[in-house]
């Protein structure tokens, strides 16, 4: 007889997220194992600066301090914690629970997991033909891996399966991909095996709609309007079954929504085409159905996997330089040229040139109202933002020179922030490497296994079946702006940005699929007009995927850009106007 479903509650969508979920998870409802997500690449290099500075920094202590003030009521449950909060030292944080534990006097057996940190072997993998080549430049590691920062390998989720397996009652692990705080605890619940591949992608595809937290329950949902309380969502949870379907929920009378169009969006969130890498599954976000079964729960079902690849991804840093930015508040009139005479009376009074950095970048944020009403909307915004190799080169000496021209310049500048010194800066080295070179280290209170990463059995493909779409509505047009209809999620992918569009019905998807081609993305958004740009079509969720490369240059940590995530991406494109047929607005 199969087991019944289990229910795996989000507590963590990333290193910061909301300390009070775990308690509301943990009284909220019925729920089998709490999970979180806090790494990301920019986290993993915030972790490696901490730690440089002192020696417990390698850990999220914002997990370590917020799952402390719950200890009685996990163990009172007996709640399974399966995190990623572990960072750079999991056994750090493991220990740091332990203690916790014993002064608690409580009794609950931890486990850690490491071994995706490579910093200590990259000689040795590189000795053995490992090249380390940057997945978006081409360009080989080669004597750069002796300015790296971090070296992370993006580990499974069967670590987790076997200490959650060994009786372990808080997991912490390093670099596991973010979906396998999901995927290992229910591989475990449900006892599957490792070649299990459509159930393991039924949990990978659970694992990432709640990985994020509240943007499963209308955090930053395009039609967030349309929802009555989100003033305070909350945390979101996975009933993942025995055949890998799942039902994404949250407790019942707390704020935030459930809903397919949350589920879609979130869905479309970082991803890039629809066959969704992880070290355990290619999980084809292309096969999924999307169902409402009541207020606050979404089915997802018929997930197919395919054999995960023969290499892991790795997240690696390097030292990349110094950047500065300086943000000036123009008022009224003639925006655009005193723009660009502020920008030439600063270039005027730097010792270099715009030649002399390694990255430049000058940005109009809004635009003055025409007949403003008060001083704030005759306000518009321009930004100068540097960096280079040489900290002499954007440290003070560029941020005097911002300073340095006030009193001759433009009628109605202000300065916004003041003079501030360089930040370093690290640049973002996507690779990856042979998974016969990862082995889990799986440590409960002292006893060790090691556990290999998974050896990929190739089966048939996964047939793809699109479903028979009607033809692109005709008639009258209206000029509208895209997000009257349509939604859209946007982040980032390293430098690449993901732009992900939903629409509402099958009529409105066809319309999208016939209209917005990477010709007409290129048209509608002319600054991304010169990028690379992939176009995926995943009808069965009525979604578009793009991917535009170069967007954020060598990654978030390196961008000049004021959104250097990509976050408000979506919210450009749904601003822009399009010619919409009636028929189409008018049913919304």
């Amino acid at each position: 007889m199969s087991k019944r479903p289990v229910r795996i509650a989000n507590v963590s969508g990333f290193f910061g997220d909301r300390a009070a979920a775990l308690r509301e998870q943990l009284e909220g409802g019925e729920i089998d194992v709490l999970s979180g997500d806090y790494l990301a690449e920019l986290t993993m290099l915030i972790l490696a600066k901490t730690k440089a500075r002192r020696p417990d920094g390698g850990y999220a202590r914002t997990f370590t301090n917020a799952v402390e003030d719950v200890l009685d009521l996990i163990v009172e449950r007996r709640v399974k914690v399966v995190v990623n909060a572990g960072g750079l030292d999991p056994h750090g944080a493991a220990e740091s629970i332990r203690r916790s534990i014993k002064e608690h006097g409580l009794n609950a057996r931890v486990a850690s997991i490491a071994g995706d940190d490579l910093m200590d072997r990259l000689g040795a993998l590189q000795a053995a033909g490992e090249e380390f080549t940057n997945l978006q430049t081409g360009q080989v590691l080669g004597d750069l891996a002796d300015e790296l920062v971090t070296a992370n390998a993006y580990m499974g989720g069967w670590g987790i399966t076997r200490a959650l397996s060994e009786g372990a009652d808080i997991v912490i692990t390093g670099r596991v991909a973010d979906a396998s705080v999901v995927s290992g605890p229910a591989a475990w619940w449900h006892g599957w095996d490792r070649h299990d591949y459509d159930r393991l992608a039924g949990a990978i595809v659970a694992g990432h709609v709640v990985e994020c937290g509240m943007q499963a329950t209308g955090g930053n949902y395009a039609f967030f309007t349309e929802i009555d309380d989100l003033a305070y969502p909350a945390f979101p949870w996975a009933e993942i079954a025995a055949d890998g379907s799942c039902v994404i929920g949250k407790h019942d009378d707390t704020g935030g929504e459930v809903s397919t169009g949350t589920v879609v969006s979130q869905l479309l969130y970082e991803i890039g085409p629809p066959a969704y890498l992880t070290p355990d599954v290619v999980a084809r976000f292309d096969t999924v159905a999307i169902e409402q079964l009541a207020p606050d729960r979404v089915a997802i079902s018929g997930a197919r996997g395919e054999a995960p690849p023969q290499t892991l991804k790795v997240a690696a840093s390097i030292v990349g330089g110094y950047r500065n930015a300086m943000l000036f508040g123009l008022t009224g009139l003639n925006a655009e040229e005193k723009a660009n005479l502020l920008s030439e009376q600063i270039w005027r009074a730097l010792p270099w040139s715009r030649e002399d950095y390694d990255g430049v970048d000058e940005t109009m944020i809004g635009t003055n109202a025409v007949d403003p009403k008060s001083n704030e909307e005759a306000t518009s915004f321009w930004r100068i933002a540097v960096k280079s190799r040489d900290e002499e080169r954007v440290g003070r000496a560029f941020s005097n020179a911002g300073v340095s021209v006030l009193l001759g310049s433009i009628p109605g500048l202000f300065i916004v922030n003041p003079p501030a010194p360089a930040t370093q800066f690290a640049r973002y080295w996507p690779t990856t490497v042979d998974r016969s070179a990862i082995t889990e280290q799986v440590d409960v209170d002292g006893t060790t296994f090691e556990v290999p990463e998974t050896v990929p059995v190739d089966g048939p493909p996964v047939p793809i079946v699109s479903p028979e779409l009607p033809e692109s509505p005709s008639g009258p047009t209206r000029r509208a702006p895209l997000g009257a209809l349509l939604g859209a999620r946007s982040g980032d992918k390293g430098g690449i940005a993901n732009l992900g569009v939903f629409a509402p019905s099958v009529t409105a998807y066809a319309w999208m699929a016939e209209t917005l081609t990477v010709e007409r993305l290129r048209i509608v958004m002319p600054d991304i007009a010169g990028l690379e740009i992939d176009r995926f079509e995943l009808p069965n969720v009525l979604s578009l995927n793009f991917l535009i490369h170069g967007f954020l240059g060598e990654g978030v940590n390196s961008s000049l850009r004021v959104d250097a995530q990509a976050k408000g991406l979506g919210e450009y494109l749904r601003a822009c106007h399009l010619d919409i047929p009636e028929a189409l607005l008018d049913a919304i």
